[in-house]
């Protein structure tokens, strides 16, 4: 088990992941950065865990598009890649509740310094 090191909103997070994971994890750190510059874009500047939180869910809708159009194909090969898509998507959005439930906790920790 390896730990890196992601940055997403201007903190730190130690997150664990699979040997050789490490630069995937960054990658979907770097996503997530994406999607909160673009909520902070459209003037969404409503605390950490908000900002966390509609990222998450920009990204399952956006999980959601994939998946659907990879179910509208009548083949049986894209029908399979679509529930490993549905696999790995739920495993990002696990990853990513966890970022943003530790994300809270940071916010909660600092409003009551």
């Amino acid at each position: 088990m390896s730990q890196v090191t992601v940055r997403i909103n201007g903190f730190s997070y130690a997150v664990g992941c699979k040997e050789g994971q490490e630069k995937h994890l960054q990658a979907m750190a770097q996503e997530v950065e994406r999607r909160i510059d673009r909520i902070r874009a459209l003037g969404g500047h409503s605390g950490e865990g908000r900002l966390l939180a509609l990222a998450a869910l920009l990204m399952a809708d956006e999980i959601y598009d994939l998946t659907a159009e990879k179910m509208s194909s009548d083949t049986a090969h894209q029908l399979a890649e679509g529930r490993q898509a549905r696999i790995e998507n739920e495993r990002r959005r696990e990853q990513l509740a966890h970022l943003v439930e530790r994300a809270e906790s940071i916010a909660d920790a600092l409003e009551e310094e």
